[in-house]
C-alpha cells in the first residue's frame, strides 16, 4: 500500500501522529493515539479488527483541504 502524508499535527515534532494519509486506494488512513477499552466499548457497532484513534478536527480539516486541492 502506498501512502501520501496529507496532514500532521505540527505539535508532534518529528513524531508521526496524529496524521492523516491518502492511500493508493483513495481512502484516508488516520494515525493517532488509540482509545482505551472503556472508550472503545462506547463505539456503535465496531466490527472485528476495527479500532479508533484520537485526532483533532484541525488535522482532519487540513487533510481534506489538501486532498481537494491535489485530487479533485
Amino acid at each position: 500500500m502506498e501512502l501520501e502524508l496529507l496532514a500532521k499535527d505540527p505539535a508532534s515534532g518529528h513524531g508521526g501522529c496524529p496524521s492523516v494519509y491518502l492511500s493508493d486506494t483513495g481512502e484516508f488512513v488516520v494515525q493517532g493515539p488509540g482509545l482505551s477499552p472503556d472508550e472503545l466499548a462506547k463505539l456503535e457497532n465496531p466490527l472485528p479488527g476495527e479500532t479508533a484513534v484520537r485526532i483533532s478536527p484541525e488535522i482532519v480539516s487540513a487533510a481534506v483541504e489538501l486532498h481537494r486541492k491535489r485530487h479533485l
